[in-house]
């Protein structure tokens, strides 16, 4: 079910983009390999972490 749209999709792929790049030109740690959570939950359109506490912000039923 998909869970995530509009701007929070577009931001979530965004963030997670940039993390995954500043992580392999090494200007970040290691921990910006976070930047697929993020990027995957964008691309799919669902959250689990939505799911759990009933947010919704994808405007198709």
């Amino acid at each position: 079910m998909n869970n995530v749209g509009g701007l929070d999709r577009v931001a979530r792929i965004a963030v997670g983009v940039l993390l995954l790049v500043l992580t392999l030109l090494g200007v970040i740690g290691v921990w910006g390999w976070i930047g697929v959570v993020p990027l995957a939950t964008g691309l799919l359109r669902s959250c689990p972490l939505y799911k759990l506490v009933g947010i919704n912000t994808c405007p198709l039923k």
